[in-house]
């Protein structure tokens, strides 16, 4: 037995001084190998770069589409509530009495009258009770330089509104007005209401409506009252191309011919055909997925009008107004 061991420890110790070759791979192999790695990585490569640029693509698109149908939505809700809605004939006709009149980056495009529920307003005994107010609410579409937002335009949403009257002895008085108020139930600073004692027919009453103005007896002067209330912007990413490769409306008076100098006005991306008599609107919006892609060539292309999400509706205001 120990033989066998000593003759299998000697042979084990005289391979183990047997020098082992070294191999390796020659300089033309390895640049064989990189130059195939490359042939075969590339292609792979550019590949993946292009499903991940496709998703983003996509993503953009379908991000645009998402935005634009949920404020038509919000619009569609808003315009239900309306008693009058303004024609163009009608903007151009109080256009002075809303907010920057004279501003050159954004125009009025949709500006209406409407009943609005005020939950819980009234207290009552010992609870509460609801109300309404009327409102003036007012879309604009807006092109400027704030970097805020994107390249393309927007649609910002103004409103002012009248307050819960109270004459009780519990009834509040709010500056600028004579009436009595539940308290937090002011009206919009700046806000007055439509007077339908003026003659002549619903349109000719609602076109006469004036802003609440202040009279000084120091000096003898009337001035308007600042609105409290400022635009917020409802939703961005906007179409807003202005050359003829837009896509053209389809009515012909849906901005004031006073405000058609502005580039905002001459913009297919937001407008609203109008029927004053009927209280309807069918509104239009156009998005642009691009100006989430890149900052520059944003104009509507008809090769790639994918990009542009286009949706529209027509809703008729359910509020009704009495006159004499």
């Amino acid at each position: 037995m120990m033989r066998t061991l000593k003759f299998l420890l000697s042979n084990q110790l005289k391979s183990s001084k047997v020098v082992q070759p070294v191999s390796g791979f020659t300089l033309i192999e390895l640049l064989v190998a990189m130059l195939i790695a490359f042939l075969v990585i590339t292609p792979l490569l550019g590949f993946m770069v292009n499903i991940l640029a496709t998703d983003r693509q996509e993503q953009a698109k379908a991000n645009s589409e998402q935005e634009i149908q949920s404020a038509l939505d919000y619009i569609s809700r808003d315009l239900q509530q309306a008693l009058y809605i303004y024609d163009a004939e009608g903007i151009d006709a109080i256009k002075d009495e809303l907010p920057s009149p004279t501003a050159t980056d954004r125009v009025p495009v949709l500006v209406f009258w409407k009943r609005e529920l005020i939950q819980g307003a009234i207290p009552v005994g010992g609870g509460e009770d609801d109300t309404f107010v009327y409102s003036l609410v007012a879309y604009y579409l807006v092109k400027d330089s704030n970097t805020t937002w994107s390249n393309a335009a927007r649609i910002t949403r103004w409103q002012i509104r009248d307050g819960v009257e109270d004459n009780t002895a519990s009834g509040v008085s709010c500056l600028g007005y004579s009436n009595k108020y539940v308290s937090g139930y002011c009206p919009s600073g700046g806000f007055a209401p439509f007077n339908l004692d003026v003659v002549g027919s619903i349109h000719d009453k609602m076109k006469a409506w004036k802003r609440l103005r202040q009279y000084t007896d120091a000096d003898d002067v009337v001035t308007d009252v600042s609105y409290s209330d400022s635009p917020q912007v409802l939703v961005d990413f906007i179409d807003q191309t202005i050359t003829n490769d837009a896509p053209p409306k389809a009515c012909t008076s849906t901005i004031p011919d006073s405000l058609n100098t502005r580039n905002t006005a001459k913009m297919t991306g937001f407008y609203a055909c109008v029927e004053a008599d009927k209280i309807t609107a069918q509104v239009f919006l156009r998005g642009n997925a691009l100006a989430r892609l890149q900052s520059n060539n944003l104009d509507y292309n008809e090769s790639k009008r994918t990009y542009y999400p286009t949706t529209s509706t027509q809703v008729q205001g359910r509020s009704f107004l009495f006159t004499r």
